[in-house]
């Protein structure tokens, strides 16, 4: 009995270690633009000054942190470091680390799939943030769950993105509703919906086409799927996922801003995080609107999706090679 809780603790003490590797390695760049920075501001005990605050202002800026953002954590520094009386700057490391990972901690909230069948994810974005293949990770990691998940292709607009999400059902080993006959995207879903409640599905899945948020008539589609799907199941989708690419830095707070006040996001999941060195980005978002990162995602490959974990974020930046 012993043996056995021993080797389920090492199970999770490796998942852990993987995870943390996984992250460490996706945020490298962002990592070298924020924390070699940092490092060299406050391990040089340098004065605290004027001129420590402006280096630690652009440092932040230039990571894509936000004026806004960048504004808070400075204000905060500043604060204690004339409360505490510091003279040596090699003392506000830990602090800034610190004030940097409580900005995030209010937005660590998983998604979690409550006892409903089916539980409906709505899956929104702009195009080419990764959509259709988060759906799949997505679909990947609830069946590594034990969850029976059905795709819904609501994606009418894009060539070939019906032929893409059937991709990836295969790969995710979960069922998928195609639109074969040329429906319109809320046709779609409605269909897949009372397939998933036919077939006992636990969760359903819903692809949605790329618009740009600032695309008022696409928006008002959006506004049309989530009203059949209130029709149809009582309330509101379940979540509503909005996809942001980690690349594009601060146009991600106008999108989600726009997608928020439209139709109300109430997850986000960030994809490319290896591809950055403005992963900075996640701060503003955090302290601006508060909405639950549910998943960080990077690459093609179908495991590379994981939970949002605040404290393992902020060490993967931090980390002193």
């Amino acid at each position: 009995m012993t043996q056995n809780k021993i080797s389920i603790s090492s199970i999770k003490i490796k998942k852990k270690q993987g995870f943390f590797s996984y992250l460490k390695n996706s945020l490298l760049k962002t990592s070298r633009n924020i924390s070699k920075e940092i490092i060299n501001i406050f391990s040089n005990k340098n004065i605290i000054d004027e001129k420590l605050f402006n280096s630690l202002t652009k440092t932040l800026i230039t990571a894509d942190v936000g004026l806004k953002t960048t504004k808070k954590i400075i204000n905060l520094v500043s604060k204690y470091a004339k409360k505490k009386n510091l003279k040596s700057s090699f003392l506000l490391y830990d602090y800034i680390k610190q004030e940097m990972l409580n900005i995030l901690i209010p937005v660590e909230r998983p998604l979690i799939i409550k006892n409903k069948k089916p539980f409906i994810i709505l899956i929104i974005g702009v195009n080419g943030v990764g959509k259709t293949t988060t759906i799949g990770k997505l679909a990947y990691y609830f069946y590594k769950k034990n969850k029976s998940v059905l795709l819904a292709s609501g994606d009418t607009f894009r060539a070939g993105a019906d032929k893409q999400l059937t991709f990836w059902s295969n790969k995710s080993h979960s069922c998928i509703i195609s639109n074969c006959k040329n429906k319109d995207s809320a046709s779609v879903i409605f269909d897949a919906f009372y397939k998933a409640k036919n077939k006992n599905i636990d969760i359903l899945i819903a692809d949605t086409a790329g618009r740009l948020h600032n695309n008022l008539n696409l928006i008002e589609e959006l506004k049309k799927i989530i009203r059949v799907i209130k029709k149809i199941n009582n309330q509101s989708p379940d979540e509503i996922m909005l996809i942001l690419d980690a690349n594009i830095g601060q146009n991600s707070i106008n999108q989600l801003k726009v997608f928020h006040d439209s139709i109300g996001v109430t997850g986000i999941t960030i994809t490319k995080i290896d591809g950055t060195a403005k992963g900075g980005i996640i701060f503003s978002l955090a302290n601006e609107f508060g909405i639950p990162i549910r998943y960080i995602g990077s690459g093609e490959k179908i495991t590379n999706l994981h939970s949002f974990n605040a404290k393992d974020f902020i060490n993967a930046i931090f980390y002193k090679n």
